[in-house]
């Protein structure tokens, strides 16, 4: 495997764990049924796309990502100080859609610094993108 193939594929790995452990984080927060039904479909698929991205490293017997302690906390951190005050459904859609863009400009970020990374890598990589990009379009009905 390529560098640049084991690259896209980290990111996506780094994405959606990022994405996942946000949504562990905020779910207990959210009392809008038809919202924490909708988050916890988003979970699933950002588990799909990182197995899929750790298969084909480990297929390849390249490193896979591996989160920090800090980051991790960091992430929580934020959720929660920006949920102190408010839980609703509007304003966690909003965390939501900020957090999934974040996700869509650094997979960006990724892609166009390993442009040669082959075919699957970045078939992977606009899979998660694309997600993203209906995962707002679904949370805006929400704000």
């Amino acid at each position: 495997m390529k560098s640049h193939e084991a690259a896209v594929y980290r990111e996506i790995q780094r994405n959606t764990d990022m994405a996942m452990k946000a949504i562990d984080t905020i779910a207990g927060k959210v009392y809008d049924d038809d919202l924490a039904l909708q988050i916890s479909r988003q979970s699933i698929r950002y588990s799909e796309l990182h197995n899929e991205a750790s298969k084909q490293l480990m297929a390849a017997k390249a490193e896979s990502y591996q989160s920090n302690a800090l980051s991790d906390v960091m992430l929580k951190t934020g959720i929660h100080y920006n949920t102190i005050l408010n839980t609703s459904t509007g304003h966690i859609a909003e965390m939501m859609i900020k957090g999934s863009n974040n996700g869509i400009l650094e997979m960006e970020k990724v892609l166009k610094h390993n442009e040669n990374a082959g075919e699957r890598p970045l078939a992977l990589a606009r899979q998660l993108i694309d997600f993203e990009q209906t995962n707002i379009k679904q949370l805006k009905e929400y704000l």
